[in-house]
């Protein structure tokens, strides 16, 4: 764990607290290939010295864990209530070749804004939850606290939201449905109701070698990888013209994208070895269905022309990631308290996906709003605005007085 040093701070205004528990998240190098468990141990220690239960679940090396912590109900509060989660993932995405100004797991201020890998995707928000924790416990202790509120931190959300699944799991083995749930990526504290789902493909084409003065001997899978990325290419076409994408999200419809590919070991050696990759990022309203089952029969029919040659031959088509889409089909009462909170009526829909398509899917309306920009996210030099995290302290603090008993 790191601490600014004192003169990063003089003449800054900040929320000193949340800058604080970030500066200390920043200093765990939660990269999604590495450990999270220091961190989710620290945060358990913090929870447990407030008095609170914390569960976790683990992955199945044990080495990487979720946490969930509920600040429970006044004694005078309606029991049928089931609490807002406010949820946000532990693990960061590498700094390999990235050339950073300053150490990345290492918080940094300068001038109005907050380096460090995480600052803004996403400890930012959770540095502002875990501020709110100790008046929350204050305001449960004293029988103010109208409804639970419930703080949910996942594993490996970068690398396919592995982590949060777990948690549902557990919630729904205890019998608990929490009523509503924020998920705190960063949008500028904007409400976005809805996300694109993604699904990851991994096509792999089997052909056969030969000396490429020899062609009609051998089987090209780069050829027929070719040919088949063609066709994903030409199906992106078609379902970008669709009559029912969505104008309210920023890209208004579903997309296939041809991420990598590898083939060929010689420029005189027909290729036996063809994969590639390529994802598709699907409206709401749209399932994997609708691409899946042309490309399954484009495959096929390549397949047989290539087992025609050679037996042996054919394609494979893997699937590698799937994670669903984030609807706002039963939020517009959870929408109502934000707007009402933030001052802004605008809802925004967007083409990343999150765990809060996960959420959605266990029937827990969900809406995204967070501290930072997206578009600081993944890259280099990642930093927050102070005046985001002040912000989102102020919203959090207005969201802890919408559950505080009249």
């Amino acid at each position: 764990m790191t601490s600014l040093n004192k003169n990063q701070l003089k003449n800054v205004s900040y929320p000193k607290q949340s800058i604080d528990w970030l500066t200390r998240l920043i200093g765990f190098d939660t990269v999604s290939r590495h450990s999270n468990l220091d961190l989710i141990e620290d945060v358990q220690g913090y929870c447990e010295h407030l008095g609170l239960t914390v569960d976790l679940t683990f992955n199945e090396a044990k080495n990487k864990a979720n946490l969930f912590v509920t600040v429970p109900a006044g004694e005078n509060a309606d029991k049928v209530d089931n609490g807002l989660v406010l949820s946000g993932h532990t693990d960061v995405v590498p700094v390999d070749g990235q050339e950073w100004s300053s150490d990345p797991f290492n918080a940094a201020i300068r001038g109005d804004k907050l380096y460090g890998r995480g600052a803004c995707d996403m400890k930012g928000f959770i540095a502002c939850a875990l501020t709110l924790l100790p008046q929350a416990v204050q305001l449960s202790n004293s029988g103010q606290l109208r409804r639970p509120l419930h703080l949910a931190l996942s594993f490996d959300e970068e690398v396919g939201c592995l982590g949060a699944p777990l948690i549902l799991a557990d919630l729904k083995a205890r019998g608990i449905t929490p009523d509503y749930c924020i998920v705190g990526e960063p949008t500028n504290m904007a409400m976005v109701v809805a996300h694109k789902g993604i699904a990851v493909y991994r096509c792999r084409v089997h052909g056969k070698s030969a000396h490429s003065s020899l062609t009609a001997q051998g089987v090209n899978a780069i050829s027929y990888a070719s040919r088949l990325i063609g066709y994903v290419d030409t199906l992106a076409e078609e379902i970008s013209c669709r009559e029912d994408n969505d104008a309210l999200f920023d890209v208004p419809y579903s997309t296939l994208s041809v991420g990598t590919i590898h083939g060929g070991t010689a420029t005189n050696i027909v290729p036996n070895l063809c994969e590639f990759t390529f994802d598709y990022r699907n409206l709401p309203h749209m399932t994997q269905d609708d691409i899946l089952a042309p490309i399954q029969a484009k495959v096929a029919e390549l397949s047989a022309q290539m087992q025609a040659r050679a037996p042996e031959t054919g394609i494979e088509l893997m699937q590698e990631e799937s994670v669903p889409a984030m609807t706002d089909n039963d939020s517009a009462e959870l929408q109502a308290l934000i707007a009402a909170l933030t001052g802004d009526d605008d809802r925004h829909k967007v083409a990343y996906a999150t765990e809060g398509g996960q959420f959605t899917n266990a029937g827990i309306p969900t809406i995204i709003c967070g501290p930072g920009s997206i578009e600081q996210a993944h890259k280099a030099d990642e930093y927050v605005e102070l005046s985001e995290v002040a912000r989102c302290d102020e919203f959090l603090q207005k969201l802890l007085t919408s559950c505080t008993l009249k």
